[in-house]
């Protein structure tokens, strides 16, 4: 699709990768942006329509969907990282990963497809994580929340075939953002990775390799799990 003339909707867009979205949208010509976020006046992005929202909220999100009824481009970034590990950690954190990064979605989804079909279709852009594929210690649970959410991708992309809806998921490795901020590594510049993205978008790419962390990541997925996992017992 083009993102030209487009009205698109970013999810937690007061920040890190959201605010990159919103304004690269601007930037590329979008007709309108909707900025959301938990916080609204946590949203500086001059040019953006901003709109108070909490994915995890079933409410909100209807409520949402009603006033954003131009909508062609849904992106859905809005993320958390809680440093839960599945087996020994707070259940509350586990379902809040699993809150925000799939049922979160997923209402969002359900609740614009119909938007989306009554403007021709347009396209929703995932943004998902290399530990999609591949868990680590100390953030397992996040690991399946976004394994969670790569497969609810993956079902979107195949029901809403039908009404011409595009459905994009965004695979990146650790990329320099709040998130992030305590990992020593090397990081992708969000800029790069929205970039990237949008890209695709405009390619009608059903999937996005931001860098080549998870290109190598995907071509090792058929190998053996000991090769991801070589301290495994």
């Amino acid at each position: 699709m083009k993102i030209a003339n487009s009205v698109a909707l970013v999810t937690g867009a007061n920040r890190g990768l959201g605010r990159h979205f919103a304004r690269q949208l601007l930037e590329r010509g979008a007709a309108k942006v909707y900025a959301t976020a938990r916080d609204a006046g946590s949203i500086d992005l001059p040019g953006v329509e901003v709109l108070t929202l909490d994915i995890t909220d079933p409410a909100a999100v209807a409520a949402a969907a009603d006033a954003a009824r131009d909508v062609t481009l849904l992106v859905n970034n809005a993320g958390i990282i809680t440093g839960a590990n599945l087996v020994t950690g707070d259940p509350a954190a586990i379902r809040l990963e699993m809150e925000t990064h799939f049922y979160g979605p997923l209402e969002m989804i359900r609740a614009f497809a119909p938007v989306l079909a009554a403007n021709g279709g347009g396209a929703i852009l995932n943004v998902l994580s290399a530990m999609s594929w591949v868990s680590w210690d100390f953030a397992t649970a996040y690991s399946a929340a976004k394994a969670a959410q790569w497969s609810l991708t993956n079902g979107a992309r195949v029901e809403l075939a039908a009404q011409g809806t595009l459905v994009t998921g965004l695979m990146l490795g650790p990329t320099d953002t709040d998130m992030t901020a305590g990992l020593d590594v090397p990081k992708n510049d969000p800029a790069d990775v929205v970039r990237a993205a949008l890209d695709g978008v405009e390619a009608d790419l059903v999937e996005v390799l931001a860098d080549q962390s998870v290109v190598d990541l995907k071509a090792a997925m058929s190998a053996d799990p000991r090769t991801l996992y070589p301290n495994v017992v």
